[in-house]
């Protein structure tokens, strides 16, 4: 996610120039397998370091463009509703806005009531109104603009492994609301891969078939998959194509 320089006079009809905007001048972004930035920062439940408040487990953090705006109060009940199977796969949960803490805490009231929710909100939403973290997570939104002209932060989607290394990253526009039911299937492939020789195919689901990875060797099948392993006819009589039931984890 660098900056992107656009050198040319015109620009297409549509295309950003992100070079124009000071905010998009040192956005260097986090590549998948880099160490997650270890920040620190004020919350709704008060200040917090972001590796601590994850542990030893699996951590999610979510921006948000702004409090009080709708297709965030959607996705953030969602998100409160779903905390349950979350933390059957160990998933610590993060939100993150760019509004300060009191207005966090004004706009929490209004995602528990168009939602239907009790009780205390389940996670902490961090607070960064001067994009400190979005710039340096590469996550604004170049073409949505609040009402001073700023860049709106993104919809990103960060997961984090028990080594505090970026394991996936999705980046919506701010105009597009996430998918949370295909967060979860991503989790779910994302910690059966870590463990296991496996791939997921397209549109995998818990429980469905997985693939051996192309550096098993055959003639480790049997040890590493006692279910058996299928192999699918080509035409190039290639046999890269094995297929094995969903491996235990236990």
């Amino acid at each position: 996610c660098h900056c992107l320089h656009v050198r040319t006079q015109s620009l297409p009809s549509g295309h950003v120039d992100r070079s124009s905007h000071s905010f998009f001048a040192n956005m260097p972004g986090i590549s998948l397998g880099e160490t997650f930035p270890d920040f620190e920062a004020e919350s709704s439940i008060g200040p917090l370091k972001i590796h601590e408040y994850f542990g030893e487990g699996w951590g999610l953090l979510c921006s948000h463009p702004a409090d009080y705006t709708p297709v965030c109060t959607t996705e953030l009940g969602y998100l409160a509703k779903i905390i349950p199977e979350l933390t059957k796969r160990n998933m610590k949960v993060l939100g993150l806005s760019c509004n300060d803490v009191d207005s966090h805490h004004g706009w929490i009231k209004d995602i528990q009531a168009a939602n239907a929710l009790e009780g205390a909100f389940p996670y902490p939403i961090i607070a960064d109104p001067k994009r400190d973290l979005a710039v340096k997570l590469g996550m604004l939104d170049p073409v949505e603009k609040d009402a001073a002209g700023i860049p709106l932060t993104a919809r990103a989607v960060f997961i984090v492994g028990p080594d505090k290394k970026l394991k996936l990253s999705i980046l919506y526009p701010a105009t597009t609301g996430r998918n949370f039911d295909e967060i979860l299937r991503v989790i779910d492939s994302l910690q059966l891969t870590a463990y296991k020789k496996v791939a997921t195919p397209a549109n995998w689901k818990q429980g469905g078939n997985c693939m051996v990875i192309p550096s098993v060797k055959p003639e480790e099948h049997a040890t590493l998959f006692p279910k058996g392993v299928t192999v699918q006819d080509v035409p190039s009589g290639k046999g890269y194509l094995r297929f094995t039931p969903q491996p235990d984890l236990n």
